[in-house]
């Protein structure tokens, strides 16, 4: 079948390189919409429960809430563990499910068994987060005021309830979380001698107080004049003053109010966390984004908005503090400059030993055709270009022209051999390269092959680990396997249009061939 494909490939030479010509083009079309990642995806499909409930200490959180959620999840169909934590007032249950699970499936097997579980547990929330990754942190914000003059309160208040929303609008972003700062509420501390002064409960308080803020809709007028006229009510709490003149009962007569019995006040939340950036006090935005896209993107369009936001006064924006895609750059860059090293150091060689610009050519022609069958082939893997990939192209470099050195080298000399000598040798230029191509084509395959051994046990590793090195290795074995049959494929083609008149001019070995056979 080899024979067959050399044979074409010489037939059909213009077809063959139009073919790659159009290969390449794909390629950098498909490249900047290939997934970037740092790493690979390490955690299997995962959704993350979080239950709230204010009040419980932790030991009664893991006893009236986790342990509910978490015996509901045991049971679910592809479950290979589920792990949980409880702290003051939070529940959060982890449901890892078997690799390739489909991970909105899993997510509906996990709304069903909250549905169920709901109605006996002292939860205020209870909710699934959104889905994201243990490597889709792509970005840290942070805020801050080094005059000081935005409050710790002011400066949380924008970033939770202004800048979060705008960033959640960005296509890719999943998940925006506020750390540092402090949260303002609405907060009522009751004094109790009035309490007792008008035969008041607590509860009393938190139903006017409950009361007091309204969405709902007041109606319409169905007939004015013709036509339909929706009234409007103006039961929502905009400042302190509407929950404090919120009506608790009447008292002989006259109105008790929120504001008689309490002090009502916008104030911070108990903290939960703290954030600084460079010293100073700072509330901290954690970016993650939705697994599957591309890193380089988001990260691109979060700065394009934020490029659109005014920033209040006295409030300062740190974007370097931590950026994913800074490291997916450096690692582009790294395997850039190798890929561009290893194209000066096999040019150089080649032109030192055989002295034939179009060799050289044909030869590094190999280096950017191996990648680009790698990279569409990882994506049609489903699978990102990351660290490891990078990484698995990286070592296969220097691999990459072996083949083609190899099978033009062998041209090259038949070529000069048969020209030098017509009356012996009468056969056809398309008949010396395929024969010189089939004379190193069989150990050729075979160190290919032998080298593909090597890498091969990464592809039969478990757990994380494997998700950690597979890729590199089907990097690597996929470019490798490419530039054979580039070797196979293209290298004879360009000879073919290349290298018909090697020899005619009765070319010599190079210097340092002709001093290295004297020595």
């Amino acid at each position: 079948m080899l024979k067959k494909l050399v044979q074409f490939s010489l037939n059909q030479s213009a077809l063959v390189l139009l073919i790659a010509g159009v290969l390449l083009v794909f390629a950098g079309w498909q490249l900047p919409r290939i997934p970037v990642d740092v790493f690979p995806e390490l955690n299997a499909p995962t959704v993350v429960v979080m239950g709230e409930s204010p009040g419980l200490a932790a030991d009664e959180v893991e006893q009236y809430v986790t342990f509910p959620i978490e015996t509901a999840m045991n049971g679910l169909p592809g479950v290979r563990r589920v792990r949980t934590a409880s702290a003051i007032g939070l529940s959060i249950t982890y449901v890892e499910f078997d690799w390739g699970t489909d991970i909105y499936r899993a997510r509906q097997l996990v709304s069903e068994r909250m549905d169920a579980a709901r109605e006996g547990l002292p939860v205020e929330h209870l909710e699934m987060t959104p889905i994201t990754s243990i490597t889709g942190e792509i970005m840290l914000l942070a805020l801050s005021s080094p005059d000081g003059s935005v409050s710790d309160l002011d400066l949380r208040a924008y970033a939770e309830f202004d800048l979060r929303n705008k960033l959640l609008a960005v296509p890719g972003v999943a998940q925006v979380i506020a750390i540092g700062g402090e949260l303002p509420e609405f907060q009522i501390n009751v004094r109790q001698e009035e309490l007792r002064l008008y035969g008041l409960t607590v509860q009393d308080v938190v139903d006017a107080a409950r009361e007091s803020h309204s969405t709902l809709s007041a109606g319409y007028l169905s007939d004015a004049e013709g036509m339909e006229l929706p009234l409007r009510q103006t039961g929502q709490v905009q400042a302190v003053s509407d929950i404090a003149g919120a009506v608790i009962k009447y008292h002989k007569g006259a109105p008790v109010t929120i504001g008689q019995i309490a002090d009502v006040s916008l104030s911070p939340s108990p903290k939960r966390g703290t954030g600084a950036d460079g010293g100073r006090p700072a509330v901290v935005l954690t970016l993650q984004k939705a697994p599957g896209t591309n890193t380089l993107t988001i990260t691109a369009a979060v700065d394009e908005a934020l490029d659109k936001i005014a920033m209040p006064a006295g409030i300062v924006l740190n974007r370097a503090i931590f950026r994913q895609a800074d490291f997916i750059d450096r690692s582009v860059s790294n395997i850039t400059h190798a890929l561009r090293d290893a194209a000066i150091i096999v040019a150089v060689l080649l032109i030192l030993f055989l002295q034939n610009v179009r060799t050289t050519l044909i030869t590094l022609t190999a280096l950017p055709l191996s990648l680009a069958v790698g990279l569409l082939v990882l994506h049609w893997m489903g699978m990102t270009v990351n660290a490891m990939t990078l990484g698995g192209f990286a070592i296969a470099i220097g691999s990459l022209v072996d083949d083609a050195i190899i099978a033009v080298e062998n041209v090259f000399r038949r070529l000069r051999q048969a020209k030098a000598h017509p009356e012996a040798d009468l056969r056809s230029t398309t008949r010396i390269i395929f024969d010189a191509t089939l004379e190193i084509m069989n150990p050729m395959v075979f160190a290919t092959i032998i080298i593909v051994l090597v890498f091969l046990p990464l592809m039969f590793l478990e757990g994380i680990e494997g998700r950690f090195f597979r890729p590199l290795g089907i990097a690597f074995v996929v470019s490798i396997m490419a530039s054979l049959l580039v070797a196979i494929t293209v290298t004879p083609a360009l000879c073919m249009l290349l290298m018909k008149h090697t020899g005619e001019h009765h070319e010599r070995d190079g210097l340092l061939v002709r001093w290295l056979k004297r020595g």
